[in-house]
């Protein structure tokens, strides 16, 4: 996968994904009733069916927004394309959404180069995975120490043609799944990456179309469940508490403050409950329901608690803090600059971008944090004040100052 490929595929890929938009963008409205009238203050807010639309749907179902004098319509959409689309022409406000989307748009990897999509705030960290296919578990032995065994991985990847998805050119499963495979030294040039929408990945890996893929949960733990695959690597042992769904908006939207700003409190309050361990049943079988994330509350709840069942004869894994998060106190929402330019210095160093990008009028362009930090005083959580401070990666121990990208655009 050198250069040259990366930047074919994901112009085949972009291609592909606005294909499917335009024929899988049909709408389907989701979620009670029962909020009110909302004072004519409706709000059309788009997701995907995955484990981390659970603070939308959280707000909704738990009457938070309609608290706020907000009629919320929580609509699922077909895929990541989809939303992007729906995004820019209106026909949502705003969506649970890859964090790395409006960078990818920005950047012409996946878009025109609008930066009319905004993140508004975090809505969490963490619980993405990377799944490989059951074969792989005995061929290389790969993750049998229950972490991701990078020498294991690039002699599997090195055996020959290897097929591996993501979810949209760009997004934060693309990035991961890039990393990861930098990380292990192989030889790229075998690997062939697709885009999947993220409910699919189970159904095209039993019947063969790829032999691994990155996305978010519970597809991972169902893929473990069906005895189809096993989990190679979460993205918190990747890089703990990394940036992964966003509350993105369009232009429109963002300019009516006031509205976005009870939206926004209305998440925070369902993240603090979601944050509650205590919650997360009634969370999983909530989302779970077919209008949602129609999958079993089980494997929702399992991952949700920190409890993994790994597959492929590894052994379980207990997160304690690590797993999915949705608020840490305020650690989690503040949107911040310097991971939308270390998304950025990868797009860079993975060769999707011959170029640096404008960053700094990228970041300014695209994350509201002065609008975050405002909400956040009146919903008296903590923002913290470590952006633009430099942060270490797990996965390979690197460390990115977001003030000297280019040093990550030169790493091997």
């Amino acid at each position: 996968m050198n250069n040259d490929f990366g930047r074919r595929s994901f112009l085949r890929m972009a291609g592909g994904a606005a294909a499917a938009a335009s024929i899988g963008g049909a709408l389907t409205a989701c979620g009670s009733d029962s909020g009110g009238s909302g004072g004519g203050r409706k709000v059309k807010l788009g997701f995907i069916a995955l484990t981390d639309c659970a603070s939308l749907v959280m707000a909704k179902e738990l009457g938070y927004f309609a608290e706020r004098g907000l009629d919320v319509q929580l609509i699922k959409q077909a895929n990541w394309a989809a939303t992007r689309d729906n995004l820019l022409n209106g026909q949502i406000d705003g969506a649970h959404c890859l964090f790395g989307m409006p960078f990818s748009v920005a950047t012409k990897i996946g878009g025109n180069g609008s930066t009319d999509l905004k993140i508004a705030m975090i809505l969490n960290n963490n619980g993405q995975a990377i799944t490989l296919k059951k074969e792989f578990a005995r061929a290389g032995d790969a993750g049998r120490a229950g972490r991701a065994d990078l020498a294991a991985a690039k002699a599997l990847l090195e055996q020959g043609p290897t097929t591996l998805a993501m979810t949209f050119p760009g997004g934060t499963h693309d990035v991961w799944l890039r990393y990861w495979l930098k990380a292990t030294g192989a030889d790229l040039s075998k690997a062939k990456i697709i885009t999947i929408p993220p409910p699919q990945m189970v159904a095209n890996m039993k019947v063969g179309t790829m032999d691994g893929y990155c996305v978010g949960e519970p597809w991972g733990a169902v893929a473990v469940q069906q005895g189809i695959g096993f989990t190679h690597l979460t993205t918190q042992d990747l890089w703990t508490h990394h940036p992964e769904k966003a509350l993105v908006v369009n232009a429109a939207f963002a300019a009516k403050q006031d509205v976005l700003a009870d939206v926004m409190g209305a998440v925070l309050k369902a993240s603090k409950w979601l944050d509650d361990l205590g919650n997360r049943p009634k969370a999983a079988e909530t989302i779970g329901k077919p209008n949602y994330v129609n999958a079993p509350a089980k494997d929702i709840e399992s991952r949700l608690l920190g409890k993994y069942t790994m597959g492929g004869g590894l052994p379980d894994r207990a997160y304690t803090g690590d797993q999915m998060v949705f608020h840490r106190d305020g650690g989690t929402n503040l949107p911040r600059a310097s991971y939308g330019i270390w998304f950025m210095a990868q797009y860079q160093r993975f060769g999707l971008l011959e170029s640096a990008p404008d960053y700094k009028r990228i970041t300014d362009a695209i994350i509201l944090s002065d609008l975050y930090k405002q909400v956040a005083a009146k919903e008296g959580v903590a923002v913290p004040d470590d952006d633009m401070k430099p942060f270490e990666v797990k996965l390979d121990k690197a460390e990115f100052d977001p003030k000297r990208p280019e040093l990550e655009v030169k790493r091997a």
